[in-house]
């Protein structure tokens, strides 16, 4: 939980700052006022610990931490198909990490990019094709086993759902983007298999997706997923935009963002975990989560040395594009 501690440092922070800003005592004092009185109104708390125990540390085969396999394992198969979902679990994999969209017709599926060229014999917006042209499509057709996969489709998330509970697997649900649509389709998920309460967790970058869903089913497992730097640097650490002050204005955007997620959004929207890129996780950091009742989960883990630094000295779980060998590094 959060201690007393820590919340008289950040509304005494934000106290200083508006007082400064605003050279006014009185408006200060009500600003923070309101923003305490916001934090404790409309804050969601956790679910139980022992339910989040359950999603997030399941025994792992090998006694080990728990290993998600990355849009069901790409490496090992085509990415987000019921063949990566049957390999994680053949490769010893505790569960899978799986994005969510929609066809034009609303249909929910599983794909993580915003275009099928990627990963298909298909072309364009996936929000721009009927579902029943989809299921025509090639899922494997561009993977680097595409002849051991031939023919494998894009799967519905129903049937996701199904393959995964089929094989014991924990799923991260992954939700980029349109939050009411995500929210009402997985809360359809969660009632239709009450199973998942205890074997899933709702993951995405955007705050506004967590809330929600906790807004709409406070029983269900949640997770910030963040990234350092996300707004002003891609995943390599190249610049996002050649201007010098687009550039710092985005950096400022960034710190805000960073000190956002480890000081008011963890706790407004009452997540259970934080999955954090691997470059910025240390002992210090998962104790820190720790002392807060949170459990910190790194992506993506793919060589043999950061698994075995997660597994014998960090002690957490890790997402990963494969369970069998290393590959090249994902941001």
């Amino acid at each position: 939980m959060l201690q007393i501690g820590d919340e008289v440092v950040y509304f005494s922070a934000v106290f200083l700052l508006v007082m400064l800003g605003t050279r006014s005592a009185t408006g200060a004092s009500l600003l923070t006022a309101f923003l305490y009185v916001f934090m404790v109104m409309f804050r969601f708390p956790p679910v139980p610990a022992e339910q989040a125990g359950r999603v997030l540390r399941p025994r792992a085969p090998s006694g080990g931490v728990p290993v998600v396999a990355h849009r069901g394992g790409s490496h090992d198969a085509p990415e987000n198909t019921l063949a990566a979902i049957r390999e994680a679990s053949r490769n010893g994999a505790t569960g899978v990490e799986l994005d969510l969209s929609f066809t034009a017709d609303g249909v929910p599926v599983l794909m993580h990019d915003e275009t099928l060229d990627r990963t298909t014999n298909g072309s364009g917006p996936v929000n721009k094709v009927q579902f029943v042209h989809l299921r025509r499509l090639d899922a494997a057709v561009r993977h680097r086993l595409k002849d051991k996969f031939s023919g494998e489709k894009v799967p519905t998330l129903q049937e996701a759902v199904e393959e995964c509970i089929r094989h014991q697997l924990t799923i991260f649900f992954d939700v980029k983007g349109q939050p009411d649509k995500a929210v009402s389709v997985l809360h359809g998920m969660y009632k239709k298999f009450p199973a998942l309460y205890n074997s899933s967790i709702v993951s995405s970058f955007e705050p506004k997706v967590i809330y929600k869903m906790r807004q709409t089913d406070p029983n269900v497992v949640t997770a910030l997923t963040h990234r350092p730097w996300r707004l002003s640097r891609f995943g390599d650490g190249t610049p996002r935009t050649l201007s010098t002050w687009g550039q710092m204005w985005m950096t400022v955007l960034d710190v805000l963002l960073d000190w956002a997620h480890h000081h008011i959004l963890w706790k407004l929207c009452g997540v259970s975990a934080i999955l954090v890129q691997k470059d910025f996780i240390s002992l210090d950091y998962v104790q820190y989560w720790a002392e807060r009742g949170v459990e910190v989960v790194g992506w993506t883990v793919n060589t043999a040395v950061e698994k075995e630094y997660y597994q014998n000295l960090l002690k957490i779980g890790y997402i990963t594009d494969s369970l069998l060998e290393d590959c090249d590094p994902h941001y």
